[in-house]
């Protein structure tokens, strides 16, 4: 399992096969000894199971029985099967193809098919939304930027599932999809898509998998050769599978057996692009002699975090939750899970923000900590929140490390310093790889410090910082690692999108955080419409939200906080409730439920609403006092606000503004130089909005001046008395303050 966090060094390679099984537990162990027949693995979260399968993978090649270009080890994401062919590296097992699934049939299929077919392979198209808006136009529909999205997705989930255009409409229904255009119109869309691929020698990542799974139906030398090749097969995330993978993993198999599957059907949460946790399910039925172990100590999280995790799926229904595992910690005891209830988003990222600034400052690295959500849209409030409390944070899915300049212009200058070696000046009485690697960064004008605050300045600096700590993990691994080695294994990682850890707070959906763990994890936003989803409406569609937060809940390894808003806005309704999943597991909701929380565990409410008096029980942390908002009315037409850019200009969009356009303009320009002394977007100093509001009002003193939405104690501090200048009609003074240096 990848950890969010650096680990302490890479381990040195087992000496003999039977050092591969040192440290394994008695189920690890069996898993890895395993090494005939089908074996089906499964495994919950934080029990080790890419340790176990890595090792078994290891230990048969390592003892003679797998030949190592004869086994193939599929996954679904680049950054797993990178870790994997890292670990099987440090194992001792060399030689080993690690892959995703599309990864491997993308290899055979340039192999395979001047021979199959003749001619080139026609051109992988890398995003197919652009292809499915002409082939809409084509089709005499105009779809919005949702709808396309939708429709793309919709066109995935046909092919991978095999289904044809003409077909989709039937196939859609009996599934339960809730399709973004009418049926028809989607299979229209379809169709046309499916011809303008042709028309231009086109495919996607699906045709991929269909063109592979057609060619080995249809050719049985070539099917011969491939399982030639490959005599063993190890699959993992297999509840993750799609019809159309599985079909392929058929065929790769043919009439052989020796296949190895490890999953966890708690943790299927991909339903909606094709995965079905049936193949793991239905395993034995498929292979009635098959090795079946179960890995359940949890060696992740503690017995809080398990507890409640075990007490989340006792209450779900359906052919997952009758094959749940009961996770078993094995750490020691740590806080229980806290729960928050605010009265809007704001005052929840706020607090939230608050309380990662309070784990940082008692010694909890920022890579050690995640804020979790179930939509990406609920992102921008906590980055806001964070830059606000001048917490470093990076948001996952965003741009990929090795792509970013200072990593590329790094790569560079080692390059050139592997090339040069003693003779690159850098490097003269210079021993040691680390200490290389940074006299080469320092040459770029990389500071051994940080930067004071975060944002673009921090994350360039966080950035190759993280290179440096992985050249001490490789010195401390292979002692006598050269500059060259460290270079070739950035290549490997590169290649493999396996970066090493940036510090800083990770933002992520759930579905993003799925693999990845955390010392400290915030569930935010956790109400209904949100979580479960609003558009969940099947029991299906209901349970798999479920285990999406069971997702979440399990990448905690200590610290974990549970939080919602009743309204999303200040001043807004507060007509939302707790997610129902809590139902019977946050402190005030019920006793006695399956899975309740053990005594002690705390509970917070912040932010008014209904139950706001509700205080911390047994023991746990107790509530901050209750903050009442009261309704904000426009000051020009009287109307209640509830957008929060309407609520802090304290008037309509469209009402008449008496906006200070020249102190407006000035204070932009002055926001601007601000932004660029300390490294951060404009917005992280003033969004427009607050701006606005202050050249609106333009405010005589601090009070007046803190009481606008969007100046905080710290802003007010650090810049409060050049706004206030500027308000007052004087020139500010470039020169920086006392308080910008916090």
């Amino acid at each position: 399992m990848t950890s969010a966090t650096r680990p302490s060094a890479l381990p040195r390679v087992p000496e003999t096969a039977d050092a591969v099984l040192d440290g394994l537990d008695p189920e690890q162990r069996a898993v890895a000894t395993a090494l005939h027949g089908p074996v089906c693995v499964l495994a919950g979260a934080g029990t080790g199971k890419t340790r176990a399968i890595t090792h078994r993978i290891a230990y048969g090649v390592r003892a003679g029985v797998l030949p190592p270009a004869g086994v193939l080890a599929v996954t679904f994401t680049n950054r797993a099967a990178g870790e994997m062919r890292g670990r099987l590296r440090q194992l001792g097992a060399e030689g080993v193809q690690a892959r995703t699934f599309h990864s491997a049939a993308l290899r055979q299929l340039q192999y395979f098919w001047p021979r199959a077919v003749g001619g080139e392979l026609p051109q992988l198209l890398d995003r197919k939304a652009a292809l499915v808006g002409e082939a809409a136009t084509r089709s005499r529909l105009r779809l919005d930027r949702t709808e396309l999205r939708d429709v793309t997705g919709e066109i995935e989930w046909a092919k991978v599932t095999r289904t044809v255009p003409e077909d989709y409409p039937g196939a859609a229904a009996r599934a339960g999809r809730l399709v973004p255009r009418d049926a028809g119109e989607t299979a229209r869309v379809f169709t046309a898509y499916e011809e303008l691929k042709r028309e231009r020698g086109l495919i996607d990542f699906e045709d991929v998998l269909l063109l592979t799974v057609g060619i080995l139906q249809d050719r049985s030398d070539i099917a011969e050769q491939v399982r030639g090749q490959y005599q063993h097969f190890v699959v993992d995330e297999y509840q993750d599978v799609s019809p159309l993978q599985q079909r392929l993993l058929e065929l790769w198999l043919g009439e052989r057996d020796s296949l190895c599957v490890v999953g966890d059907a708690s943790q299927t949460i991909y339903s909606f692009t094709g995965a079905t946790p049936d193949h793991l399910l239905d395993f034995r039925v498929r292979h009635p002699a098959a090795t079946v172990v179960r890995l359940v100590r949890d060696y992740r999280s503690t017995p809080q975090v398990v507890h409640l995790a075990n007490g989340l799926l006792s209450q779900a229904s359906g052919r997952a939750a009758r094959h749940r595992l009961e996770l078993r910690s094995q750490r020691d005891p740590g806080p229980e899970p806290g729960y928050g209830e605010y009265a809007d988003e704001p005052a929840e990222a706020e607090d939230t923000a608050r309380r990662v600034r309070q784990l940082i400052d008692a010694g909890v690295p920022p890579s050690g900590i995640a804020v979790l959500y179930r939509i990406n849209a609920q992102s921008e409030v906590y980055e806001q929140a964070l830059a606000d409390a001048g917490v470093p944070c990076q948001l996952r899915g965003a741009e990929r490390f090795f792509e970013r300049p200072e990593i590329r212009e790094a790569g560079v200058a080692l390059r050139g310093a592997a090339r040069a070696g003693d003779n690159d000046p850098l490097l003269a009485g210079v021993r040691g790889l680390a200490a290389r690697v940074r006299a080469v960064l320092r040459g770029r004008g990389w500071p051994p410090q940080p930067p004071a605050g975060s944002g673009a300045v921090r994350d360039r600096w966080e950035s190759l910082a993280a290179l440096v700590r992985l050249a001490e993990d490789v010195e401390r691994a292979r002692p006598g690692a050269t500059v060259a080695d460290f270079v070739a294994e950035l290549a490997q990682r590169a290649g493999a999108q396996h970066a090493p850890t940036v510090e800083g707070v990770t933002l992520a959906s759930l579905h993003a955080a799925k693999g990845l763990e955390w010392d400290a994890v915030f569930l935010v936003g956790l109400c209904d419409g949100v979580l479960p989803i609003s558009y969940a409406r099947t029991p299906e569609q209901v349970e798999e939200e479920r285990r999406l937060l069971y997702v979440g809940v399990t990448r905690a390894r200590q610290h974990l906080r549970l939080s919602w808003s009743l309204s999303r806005t200040p001043g807004g309704r507060p007509g939302r409730r707790p997610s129902r999943f809590l139902d019977g597991l946050r402190p005030g909701s019920g006793s006695g439920a399956p899975g309740s929380p053990s005594p002690g565990a705390s509970g917070s409410v912040v932010g008014g609403g209904p139950g706001a008096q509700r205080g911390a029980e047994g023991g746990g942390e107790r509530a901050r006092p209750a903050r009442r908002r009261s309704l904000v009315r426009c000051r020009v037409c009287g109307r209640t606000l509830t957008d929060a850019g309407e609520v802090k200009l304290l008037r309509c969009e469209g009402c008449p503004s008496d906006l200070d356009e020249e102190l407006y303009e000035r204070l932009r320009e002055w926001r601007s130089a601000q932004a660029g002394r300390i490294g951060q977007p404009d917005f992280c100093v003033f969004t427009d909005k607050t701006l606005m509001a202050i050249a609106e009002r333009v405010p005589d003193d601090e009070g007046e001046l803190r009481s606008i939405a969007g100046v905080t104690a710290r802003k007010a501090r650090s810049f409060g008395a050049e706004v206030l200048a500027l308000c007052a009609g004087e020139e500010w003074d470039p020169a920086p303050t006392a308080g910008q240096a916090e």
